[in-house]
């Protein structure tokens, strides 16, 4: 959901974008996969620290064949920071409630961030929306509560997690809007690591010991577990999240650098496929009748949302 780079013209644009695109979703989906497996023996800023210094050098490299290190260091520099931050409230958000929900549920509920990014250009940005996209912005979040079913002995309170994920997602692509016009992709993607590994680093000296690990809830047991030695092979699954996190970056932004944003932007949606079938394959979830109903809701009210969009923009 990244529009990082104005595309350039070329007559195979649109097939190679969407190609970039599915395939680093589906790189990324297998970071999300790692992290459920690993959310029940680990924390969650263990994983963030090695997965962020396995990711850095493959940054620098993309800085460098970016412009260079001077495309860090701009008048723009704190707002990047500040998106960076941003971001890592939304997938810290996304990774907790990833510890207590289905995979497909999490997914789900994280994509009303377009629904969210509309709210958001009205009060931030000051764009015109006109009722149709509303119409599609109140038909997404009563996707929502078809999904969560608040009040019922089914809810749980890390789906609002999963919401505030999609808001925080949403908050750092309204600020990249402005940002992506001056700034480089591989500068507000290092940046990003950098925020994620310092404040991980932050949270490892405060909750290492463990003194807070006392959690049953499965998300704050991700959040509050003490630091654990990783075995070699869990060790290698999160720095593999590094480079999946390198690898899909690049991807999607080659995706949005060849061609248009409004062709790309929705095959994001195909993360649905994945999250229901890695759910499926290694935890026999599979969404019920009501739960199919929300998530059919959700991703048509986000694909209308973005059709809008981009006549508008048109």
């Amino acid at each position: 959901m990244a529009h990082l780079a104005a595309p350039l013209p070329s007559p195979r644009a649109g097939a190679s974008g969407i190609g970039y695109l599915v395939a680093g979703i589906a790189v990324f989906s297998v970071q999300d996969l790692i992290l459920k497996l690993l959310s029940g023996s680990y924390p969650l800023y263990e994983a963030m620290v090695f997965r962020s210094l396995t990711a850095l050098p493959f940054l620098l490299l993309l800085v460098y064949l970016n412009g260079g290190t001077r495309t860090l260091f701009t008048p723009a520099m704190g707002k990047m920071i500040l998106r960076g931050g941003l971001l890592f409230c939304a997938y810290t958000a996304y990774y907790l409630a990833l510890a207590s929900l289905p995979l497909a549920t999490t997914v789900a509920l994280f994509f009303t961030a377009p629904l969210f990014i509309t709210i958001l250009s009205v009060l931030i940005l000051r764009e015109q929306v006109g009722p149709r996209r509303w119409v599609a912005v109140l038909a997404g979040f009563g996707g929502v509560l078809i999904m969560v079913r608040p009040g019922s002995d089914l809810f749980d309170w890390a789906a609002l997690l999963a919401l505030g994920a999609g808001l925080a997602y949403a908050l750092s692509m309204v600020t990249a809007r402005r940002l992506g016009t001056t700034e480089t992709a591989a500068a507000l993607a290092f940046w990003g690591n950098l925020v994620f590994l310092a404040i991980a680093l932050a949270m490892t000296l405060l909750l290492a010991d463990g003194q807070f690990s006392d959690q049953v809830h499965p998300s704050l047991g991700f959040l509050t577990r003490g630091w654990v030695t990783p075995t070699p092979r869990d060790l290698a699954l999160m720095m593999l999240c590094g480079g999946i996190a390198a690898a899909g970056l690049t991807l999607l932004t080659q995706a949005y650098r060849v061609s248009a944003s409004a062709l790309v932007a929705p095959f994001e949606y195909t993360a649905m496929v994945w999250g229901v079938l890695y759910g499926w394959l290694f935890w026999r979830d599979w969404p019920d009748a009501t739960g199919w109903t929300g998530i059919f809701v959700i991703i048509g009210a986000g694909l209308y949302v973005l059709y809008r969009e981009n006549l508008s923009t048109r």
